[in-house]
């Protein structure tokens, strides 16, 4: 799944609020910390972890970058426990004085670990929700990009 937000920032302006991982999480709905656990800086191979939390639900993720393109792309895979999870990619296009922003994601969860993992994170329905949060996350990032 995956939607796009017109920004009227510069796409280098608007990778480096994405791949800046004090300002990314406060961008996403789920996650309220993020760090650097190999690498410094966001490039192929580089390591995050993500703090998430819903409600009184934590957990926390591995997040390795698989794509990491200043001003045109950044994306990264998510494991948990030593299982996949989700990817998730953000796709940056020159357009019209600004840039055009889509946010993706892919549910790499095997079947079977679905039902575990709603009730870990306190979300049965993973797709509803990760549409909502992508949609808030382009929200703040567009906010957060004009304001600059």
């Amino acid at each position: 799944m995956s939607e796009t937000v017109q920004i009227d920032a510069d796409p280098a302006g608007v990778y480096a609020l994405l791949t800046d991982l004090t300002t990314f999480a406060a961008l996403a709905e789920e996650t309220h910390a993020m760090e650097w656990a190999k690498g410094s800086a966001a490039v192929r191979g580089a390591v995050f972890k993500g703090h998430n939390r819903n409600g009184s639900k934590t957990w926390t993720t591995k997040c390795t970058v698989t794509d990491a393109e200043p001003g045109r792309v950044f994306g990264f895979k998510v494991t948990a426990l030593g299982l996949p999870i989700a990817q998730w990619r953000y796709d940056i296009a020159a357009a019209d004085g600004g840039c055009r922003v889509t946010e993706s994601t892919w549910d790499d969860r095997p079947g079977w670990f679905k039902v575990l993992a709603g009730s870990l994170t306190g979300v049965s329905d993973r797709d509803t929700a990760n549409a909502e949060h992508i949609r808030l996350t382009l929200q703040r990032l567009k906010a957060q990009a004009e304001s600059a």
